[in-house]
């Protein structure tokens, strides 16, 4: 049952439940991209001037990719401001847990009219996967002085907030009470909690982190002037720490923390209630 007001359990057109991904891919195509579609903030579809029920922009153009393989419990959605554009604009991935939850996988929301910055790749120009094999310090010096976060290749569109809800709608919708994922870097997680989240593993590692960085801490005096990364009062930013640590200033690499939503409760987490705002 869905928990959400006004929100209704997800049917088929013959009015079957639908309860999980696994079940709305096992759709035919056109059926199961409606479902889907449903997922775009409608300022996205603006903006590229698409068409939300042919997914197309007003040359006929395609500018919507939904992967949903039958027989798997995932789904993919690429949506690119023109059918060649090597990167996405919005990209979205979504899985079934074993639990009956929502493993909310990946998502980028990225200005495709903005500078670009090579960081996933390494400087010999080959994929670094995260920096799991290698990074490209030029190019991320270059991102981090336009104000951007580890890993982000063009800045943000802002639309973050007017897609979560619509996950979460969407989560509610299948019956499912928990959305789960994995922050990729700090300031993910940080962002995270303001959308509600909670952690299932990792909360202490974010206090500890607040901690360490108040003046006096041991990050706070690693913030040492030793590489552009680590440069004093860094630790007053969300974007400031998340390029230390981005930088390995912790004594492990960044990894294990675990976050999830419950459905229609803000857990009201907050592991850096001091940050200084950012300028955008």
């Amino acid at each position: 049952m869905a928990k959400l007001p006004a929100n209704q359990p997800l049917q088929d057109r013959d009015g079957q439940p639908l309860t999980t991904l696994a079940a709305i891919n096992r759709l035919p195509v056109a059926e199961k991209e409606a479902v889907y579609a449903g997922l775009l903030p409608p300022r996205l579809l603006s903006l590229l001037q698409i068409d939300p029920q042919t997914l197309c922009n007003l040359d006929g153009q395609r500018l919507v990719q939904v992967i949903a393989p039958d027989g798997l419990g995932l789904v993919r959605i690429e949506v690119r401001h023109r059918p060649e554009a090597p990167d996405t604009t919005f990209f979205v991935e979504l899985a079934d847990s074993q639990y009956h939850q929502m493993e909310f996988a990946f998502c980028i929301i990225a200005d495709p009219t903005a500078p670009r910055f090579a960081v996933d790749v390494t400087e010999a120009g080959t994929l670094n996967y995260f920096t799991s094999h290698g990074r490209n310090l030029p190019e991320e010096l270059r991102a981090m002085a336009a104000g951007l976060y580890p890993n982000q290749t063009r800045r943000g569109l802002r639309l973050f907030g007017d897609f979560f809800p619509r996950l979460e709608r969407f989560t509610d919708r299948l019956g499912m009470e928990m959305i789960i994922a994995e922050p990729l870097s700090y300031d993910n997680a940080i962002r995270y909690e303001r959308y509600g989240f909670d952690y299932l593993t990792g909360k202490r590692l974010m206090l500890e982190i607040d901690r360490e960085f108040k003046p006096g801490g041991r990050l706070f005096k690693r913030l040492d002037g030793s590489s552009p990364f680590r440069m004093p009062g860094m630790e007053r930013t969300v974007r400031g720490r998340s390029w230390a640590i981005h930088d390995g200033i912790l004594d492990e690499p960044w990894d294990g923390v675990q976050i999830y939503k419950m459905i229609g409760t803000d857990a009201g987490i907050d592991t850096f209630p001091g940050r200084e705002q950012e300028a955008q």
